[in-house]
């Protein structure tokens, strides 16, 4: 298999789960759209995931690219059935893509939190294995407040209405973060708008808070990043 992966920042790639597509044989290509790289040819790749950055779906003024990628999710997600993934900003912009709408956040959510599966994720696939309720790692002052027509919640939390969603068959999304690793949050802190929201949610050692908090799930993340990357395949019917 040969997936297409959309990144709008260099250091928020896949993550943990390059790790299971190399034990699997799947090649992965990386686009870097905020480094002016071009969409390719779609008939090239078999699926396509769309990973997170700092920026929001609405800000196609300073990041033009955007326009181009949601009318490239739309044509081939929407349209043409492409099995997807997205993740935090990948999971709004496929809800943007095919005519949902994605707003601030109330309440930012920014730590180590619970998400709850709805009756739709709990007996649906991606999530299948894991319990009703758990921690996942949040970073988010956006959300998806209106579904696309055709979309299923799988999960959600008292802040964040949608945490994950189905849209037919072969697209998923989630707004938590399932690729952690050990050395995400300290390269995501150094992202500029990263860090304020950090210091602005938890304060000023809500750096080391977090950091904390993930080491202390990091086994747990792993186990459920793996699970998920396994019902995504089985879901999509792509392995």
């Amino acid at each position: 298999m040969r997936i297409l992966v959309l990144q709008h920042v260099a250091v928020e790639h896949p993550g943990s789960l390059r790790q299971f597509l190399e034990e699997d044989g799947h090649e992965w290509v990386a686009i870097e759209l905020d480094e002016g790289e071009k969409l390719p040819n779609p008939d090239h790749f078999d699926a396509l995931w769309v990973m997170g950055g700092p920026m929001d779906v609405w800000e196609e003024d300073r990041y033009p690219w955007i326009a181009e990628e949601k009318a490239f999710i739309r044509e081939n997600v929407g349209n043409r059935g492409m099995p997807f993934l997205g993740l935090c900003l990948g999971h709004q912009l496929l809800a943007a893509s095919l005519g949902g709408e994605v707003g601030p956040s109330a309440k930012p959510e920014v730590g180590v939190m619970p998400v709850q599966l709805t009756e739709a994720g709990a007996t649906g696939v991606l999530f299948d294995g894991l319990p009703e309720s758990f921690n996942v790692l949040q970073w988010h002052s956006a959300e998806v407040k209106r579904m696309p027509e055709g979309a299923r919640c799988l999960a959600t939390s008292p802040d964040c209405a949608v945490q994950a969603m189905a849209w037919h068959t072969r697209a998923y999304s989630a707004q938590f973060h399932i690729e952690v690793e050990a050395d995400t949050l300290s390269n995501w802190n150094k992202i500029s708008q990263y860090s304020d929201a950090l210091e602005k949610t938890l304060g000023e050692n809500g750096a080391v808070q977090l950091q904390a908090a993930c080491t202390g799930e990091m086994q747990n993340f792993s186990s459920m990043a793996e699970r998920v990357y396994i019902n995504w395949l089985q879901a999509t019917s792509v392995a």
